[in-house]
């Protein structure tokens, strides 16, 4: 089974950059590759601007495997032994199913059973998305939930969770 680490806060917060550090940590001490597993799509120009900026930063010892919609198979594909996964971002990745009318509870459950079934180490980045009013549209309301039960999914699974708030991480699984 693969170890699991969920970084896990708010926009802007860090916690893409802290996962990436964690990611890279662990690529030190393993033969694997290290794979970035991207969720989001370009739909315009800062969307462009956003990933230029995520790749710059991480530069180029990292592969790219890019999964919109189908986040299962890539990690059932890229979850090698000695590999080391991060995967940004599950907010992104639900926002996809959502607008693609796919069903959420199903793309869950099969999310949840790829990471119970991969090997090698896999990172997680999500945003917080349940400390805040309550959304005034559907879509928005429907997001917000299925992102919190996602995010709770994945949390339970995880070996370790760290919220991030002004980009400092705080583990909160296990609790110390």
């Amino acid at each position: 089974m693969a170890h699991i680490q969920f970084v896990i806060g708010g926009a802007r917060s860090g916690k893409s950059a802290i996962a990436e550090n964690l990611a890279k940590a662990v690529s030190e001490t393993v033969e694997g590759r290290l794979v970035y597993v991207a969720t989001a799509q370009i739909f315009d120009d800062e969307m462009q601007t956003r990933i230029d900026l995520h790749r710059q930063r991480r530069g180029p010892e990292w592969d790219l495997v890019e999964a919109p919609i189908d986040l299962d198979h890539a990690i059932a594909e890229a979850a090698e032994e000695d590999n080391v996964l991060l995967i940004d971002c599950l907010s992104v990745w639900i926002t996809n199913i959502l607008i693609n009318d796919m069903d959420t509870d199903d793309a869950r459950e099969k999310l949840v059973s790829s990471l119970a079934n991969a090997s090698g180490h896999i990172v997680l980045v999500a945003s917080e998305t349940g400390l805040g009013i309550v959304p005034e549209n559907k879509l928005s309301r429907q997001f917000r939930d299925a992102s919190g039960t996602l995010n709770q999914a994945v949390a339970a699974l995880a070996d370790e969770v760290f919220f991030v708030m002004a980009g400092i991480a705080t583990k909160v699984k296990p609790q110390p």
